[in-house]
């Protein structure tokens, strides 16, 4: 059960790897596009244009959030309500620079850059819409709760019975009785329960049209005039979709992401910063999971997942060594390449002509495994240079963790 656990935590940081997030700012101009209904509201990055913005609202209460990659905002301090334009200026004085700590941030936490100033909404009820892709059906599951304005995931945990899934046929789409469906769901009469079905219809056909991955509304909101709206809204690309969207690449933020990862992908490298001392280098993202369990099954802590592809070469490697090295956390290097689609003999190489470029400090285990991998082991041999060449992925991990301990 725990090597399984583990399995699932590194293929759901692959899979957040895979994807591109964007502010909920830039959320909002999306959905507004297709009909989602959003307060009001504009982007600041000075104290100035917070005031400014905050003169234009509707309202003379305005939210002022702060906008980063990460959830939890409101209990850390990063949604605040104003009562007026000078009390934003004061808002916007202190958040804008801050270092904004949430459970989805870590202890180093994000710094803040920008700012939504946003129109005060008179609430009478908090709920959850989310749309995501559920693997095991192959379908899209739009999904609500009565448990709005809460971690879904807890509320997953704690009451499942309290979220209402929809799982839509790719071949007929999101149908209007699904809709219904959900809206009776989350008790609504009348105007709500009307608002409620346009608001997930409009919301469905956005996150199709855009390629999303992910699409949540936490909270939506019922107004006392009965109006549907998305209070807040995270959205997420996938990546692999990006090149039918070029309107979306500039709203990518690198400063919201691991400086490391953004080199990384630069070099189409994948590359996860993880939070261990052995830095493995494997072909293969299913080679990768399996190499870092194997790692911790050993004693060993995995410092990273880095995918070099199949077509790994002596650039590949050298790129991938120094983006490695680059953490000071990694003292020891597991590289584990099953020579399928490249040669053994010619990852060999590489590494070996990496290792002259790089020169790396740090122990490195070598295990070389399918076609050409006998005439690979020759190549590290006689290299001068000191590898650990492993037999197996067992020797490997055994090797790399005594080579921590030595």
């Amino acid at each position: 059960m725990e090597t399984e656990y583990r399995f699932l935590s590194y293929f759901c940081s692959i899979f957040n790897f895979l994807q591109m997030k964007i502010h909920e700012h830039q959320a909002k101009e999306i959905l507004k596009k297709y009909g989602v209904p959003v307060p009001i509201g504009y982007v600041a990055y000075t104290v100035e244009q917070a005031v400014e913005a905050a003169r234009m609202l509707p309202t003379d209460i305005a939210v002022v959030k702060a906008q980063i990659h990460a959830g939890g905002r409101g209990k850390g301090g990063g949604v605040k309500i104003a009562r007026s334009p000078e009390d934003v200026g004061k808002l916007a004085q202190h958040m804008l620079g801050m270092t904004l700590i949430t459970h989805q941030t870590g202890p180093e936490g994000r710094k803040v850059s920008r700012l939504l100033i946003e129109q005060g909404v008179d609430i009478l009820k908090e709920y959850y819409a989310g749309i995501v892709l559920d693997r095991a059906t192959a379908k899209n599951v739009v999904m609500v709760s009565t448990e709005g304005g809460m971690e879904i995931e807890k509320v997953a945990e704690e009451s499942p019975e309290k979220i209402v899934k929809v799982f839509v046929d790719p071949a007929i789409g999101f149908r209007d009785f699904e809709a219904r469906e959900l809206a009776f769901a989350l008790g609504l009469l009348g105007e709500a329960f009307k608002q409620c079905v346009a608001f997930l219809k409009a919301l469905y056909r956005a996150y199709e049209d855009t390629d999303a991955s992910l699409f949540e509304i936490n909270p939506l909101v019922l107004t006392r005039d009965a109006k549907m709206i998305a209070l807040d809204a995270k959205v997420n690309f996938d990546d692999n979709a990006m090149f039918r969207h070029p309107e979306y690449a500039p709203l990518r933020d690198l400063a919201e992401e691991d400086p490391l990862e953004v080199e990384a992908s630069k070099s189409n490298l994948n590359y996860i910063k993880l939070d261990g001392n052995v830095g493995c280098m494997v072909n293969g993202a299913g080679l990768a999971m399996a190499t870092m369990d194997i790692i911790k099954l050993a004693g060993g802590e995995p410092a990273n997942f880095l995918d070099v592809g199949g077509g790994a070469n002596k650039d590949t490697v050298a790129e991938g060594f120094r983006i490695i090295l680059s953490d000071p956390h990694v003292k020891a290097i597991l590289i584990n390449i099953f020579g399928g689609i490249v040669r053994c003999d010619r990852v060999a190489t590489g590494v070996v002509e990496a290792s002259h470029l790089v020169h790396p400090t740090v122990p490195i285990v070598v295990r070389l495994e399918g076609t050409n991998a006998e005439e690979a082991g020759v190549i590290l041999q006689k290299s001068g240079l000191n590898f650990l060449v492993a037999k197996g992925m067992a020797d490997a991990a055994k090797k790399v963790t005594q080579a921590l301990a030595a």
